[in-house]
């Protein structure tokens, strides 16, 4: 596994940054295999990015839209117009103003029903788009993740069953303190990607960053250290707030 750490200045910088290394692997994975898959975040910074990519031409003059495929790395379980919604977020942040073709955008149906059910739904998906691999298991081509002040990441919280899953791609998860489902992809799926990036910000994840990437990481394992891409790239941009203890040493 190959791991770069790139410390920015603010979060308008970290989101700008994140937009450079999204388009630097679409162009990429498009110039080499015609399509560019890539497994979605929520999240404030993210939001940000998603909007420069839309919004600013320096991106969204370069990008190859129609070769492109848009998944969800995790969502929550609730109607696809709530404002908790991962996929109303991207939707209104950036599909709605790109020329992406519609049978582009494989979101979480999380009207079907139980939460079970989406989960085995949006597997099923996962596995008719990457049905050719040799593994069984989807390799994207970039997953974007963030991380919580408790070191979760997607929807992969500590002391949640998922973080047990060895054969499922994707499954519904029961967050304890949210008293909901979540719906996640899980870590063989994670760690099977080409790019994993983490975009994370703000002073209140600087103790975990320490603990998780520090010179001082603690070997309990946190959601977030068990992303370790197998044959891939792991990237961590992170701005000075989050980075403050790494910077200062400790």
């Amino acid at each position: 596994m190959q791991r770069r750490i790139k410390v920015l200045k603010d979060q308008l910088s970290l989101a700008r940054e994140a937009a450079v290394e999204f388009t630097d692997l679409a162009l990429k994975a498009v110039a080499e295999r015609g399509v560019f898959t890539v497994a979605l975040s929520g999240g404030s910074t993210p939001k940000v990015m998603y909007s420069l990519l839309a919004d600013d031409i320096e991106f969204s003059s370069r990008l190859p839209w129609d070769r492109m495929h848009f998944f969800w790395g995790d969502e929550r379980y609730v109607p696809l117009d709530s404002p908790e919604s991962n996929f109303r977020m991207v939707h209104e942040a950036l599909l709605s103003k790109v020329p992406v073709p519609v049978e582009n955008v494989h979101r979480v149906k999380t009207e079907l029903g139980p939460a079970a059910d989406v989960a085995e739904d949006y597997q099923r998906v996962l596995e008719a788009f990457f049905a050719k691999e040799r593994n069984g298991i989807p390799r994207f081509d970039l997953v974007l993740l963030g991380m919580g002040p408790d070191g979760h990441t997607a929807s992969l919280f500590p002391g949640t069953s998922a973080l047990a899953e060895t054969e499922r791609l994707v499954v519904a998860n029961w967050v304890e303190k949210f008293q909901t489902y979540r719906i996640t992809i899980t870590l063989p799926v994670i760690n099977n990607a080409a790019h994993v990036m983490f975009i994370v910000g703000g002073p209140d994840k600087a103790e975990m960053l320490s603990k998780v990437i520090g010179n001082q990481a603690e070997s309990t394992a946190f959601p977030s250290q068990l992303v370790q891409p197998h044959d891939g790239e792991l990237i961590w941009l992170v701005d000075r707030d989050a980075a403050k203890l790494l910077i200062d040493g400790q």
